[in-house]
């Protein structure tokens, strides 16, 4: 009971640091229905029964959708309630309809985000010989899975939606080890193999046809404040122009550009401008011979 009493009060940092609103918190359960939802949608012969009738399969997603609007609309209601800046003077029914007007726009975003992961999917199968079929490709690579969470997640950003987008990319992240910021912007016949370990950063901007490789990152080299000491949103992280390979463990750090057609190696740690058609990499390993232990 002294444990119970002593966990029920709220402290000093508690107050700080909840939300300022007592209306109800997103729900975790209900993002990841959201996400499985989408996912029956663009994928519906791989994450639903597979409907060879096209009747049949626009009445199974029709379902799927409009179980999707109301889901949406509830919890980026709850999002928009969580968000910091929230006018006190808004009601309850101006919040819901605000949410129902987005959730219609990301129903509507659903084509284009279609078609993105479908570049990912032909990005993916081309760059991995390992590769069967694209089949195998939107069932097991993690890139998909993480691609997935982000494509839907960034067109939530976009319309300025607190608290959700990062939960979507989170519960990827989790799962993938592929940490990928909504806010970050993506081209098409995106790329990441094998994939653990990857970071992209929030302002990163990555073109058309790039491939990453596990392990590297896309991160800031410094953070920038104000007159208070508050770190500034501004951007921070790297530009990959089109047609950029980056290989594993490789740190592009800084708001740098990496050219187009350009190669950079594994293990590297960039915060330069690199020119169009560039090759960066180590220097070559000096071999050296040593008997009976001599040189460790």
């Amino acid at each position: 009971m002294r444990n119970v009493n002593l966990l029920s009060r709220l402290t000093e940092q508690e107050v700080r640091m909840m939300p300022k609103t007592q209306a109800p918190l997103p729900s975790l359960e209900q993002v990841k229905q959201i996400i499985s939802l989408v996912k029956s949608i663009i994928f519906p012969d791989y994450f639903n029964k597979r409907q060879c009738n096209e009747t049949i399969r626009s009445y199974y997603i029709g379902v799927h959708m409009e179980e999707l609007l109301k889901l949406l609309t509830r919890q980026i209601a709850h999002g928009l309630q969580f968000g910091e800046n929230r006018d006190s003077t808004t009601t309850r029914q101006q919040i819901y309809d605000e949410a129902g007007q987005l959730a219609l726009q990301l129903i509507d975003s659903l084509p284009e985000i279609k078609r993105l992961l479908y570049t990912d999917v032909q990005a993916m199968f081309d760059n991995d010989p390992a590769a069967p079929n694209y089949g195998e490709v939107i069932f097991s690579y993690p890139v998909m899975n993480a691609m997935m969470h982000y494509r839907f997640a960034h067109k939530l950003h976009e319309l300025h939606i607190p608290v959700i987008p990062r939960i979507i990319t989170e519960l990827a992240h989790s799962k993938t080890g592929i940490d990928i910021h909504p806010g970050a912007q993506i081209g098409e016949y995106f790329a990441i193999d094998h994939g653990t370990g990857v970071v992209i950063g929030e302002t990163s901007i990555i073109g058309h046809h790039v491939t990453l490789y596990q392990g590297v990152t896309l991160g800031s080299k410094s953070f920038k404040k104000d007159a208070d000491g508050n770190m500034l949103n501004i951007p921070r992280h790297p530009i990959i122009e089109d047609n950029v390979t980056i290989y594993s463990n490789a740190s592009i750090l800084g708001r740098i550009t990496i050219g187009h057609d350009s190669v950079i190696g594994g293990n590297i740690w960039v915060t330069h401008d690199v020119a169009p058609n560039s090759r960066v990499q180590q220097s070559r390993a000096v071999e050296r011979h040593f008997d009976g232990g001599l040189g460790i």
